[in-house]
């Protein structure tokens, strides 16, 4: 792990240890966040054996190319950086199932992320993101999104493709109405398990929050009584 003051300009040592599987570069005590790394090195890409890459709460507006190489990547932390783009070299970390990008810059949603396939942990809460793109249905393994603290202000009938989603943060966006397929999220645990969603703070009214907050058999039925079942998305 390297942490503290060998953060803003880690020893390039650290690049040619090709058999580590764990990277932590992230400040974790208050008195090593005036050392943080503004960039990560090229040199990252020659650490092949990597599955588990934590840069956290530095100061990147960046990622390098190189990161595309980590192939054996399961697992990337990104959160409370200054990221507004991710290179298109990321979609070849096919075997990425968790990435944390909570607390950037980002303002539009990055599609290259619809692009792994195994990803099953998204987070993109607290950013300035106001769309999401009709490609978030290949995301068919996704447990967990969140998106909690954003300015979104729709959510396209692909959304409800994400049928294996348990655990869905929508609060604090500008969201007036849900897809008219919500209910086929099934395995949500709405109005079960209250860290399993969040929905307030939107200025919800189709359906009203009250009706989200009492869970999916709910919203199936307002969408059903408003606009008749045959309005569904079919999933396949």
């Amino acid at each position: 792990m390297v942490e503290g003051k060998e953060l803003s300009c880690p020893p390039l040592d650290v690049f040619t240890l090709e058999d580590m599987n764990i990277l932590k570069m992230s400040p974790e005590r208050e008195s090593c966040l005036s050392h943080q790394m503004n960039f990560l090195p090229r040199q990252i890409g020659c650490l092949k054996n990597l599955t588990s890459l934590y840069l956290d709460t530095n100061n990147l507006e960046g990622v390098p190319p190189e990161i595309g190489t980590l192939r054996n990547l399961r697992r990337l932390t990104l959160s409370n950086n200054s990221l507004r783009f991710l290179p298109p070299e990321l979609a070849k970390l096919q075997n990425l199932q968790s990435i944390h990008l909570a607390n950037n810059q980002f303002r539009i949603f990055p599609t290259v992320l619809c692009q792994l396939l195994n990803l099953t942990f998204l987070d993109l809460s607290d950013n300035e993101i106001e769309t999401i793109p009709q490609s978030i249905k290949q995301l068919r393994r996704l447990n967990t999104l969140l998106l909690i603290l954003n300015l979104l202000k729709h959510l396209p009938e692909e959304f409800c493709f994400l049928t294996k989603l348990s655990c869905l943060w929508l609060g604090s966006n500008n969201l007036r109405e849900l897809p008219k397929s919500f209910g086929n999220l099934i395995m949500l645990d709405w109005a079960y398990n209250y860290c399993s969603y969040n929905v307030e703070g939107n200025p919800l009214h189709r359906p009203p929050v009250e009706v989200c907050n009492r869970g999916l058999k709910e919203i199936k039925e307002y969408f059903d009584s408003c606009q008749g079942s045959s309005g569904g998305l079919r999933v396949e």
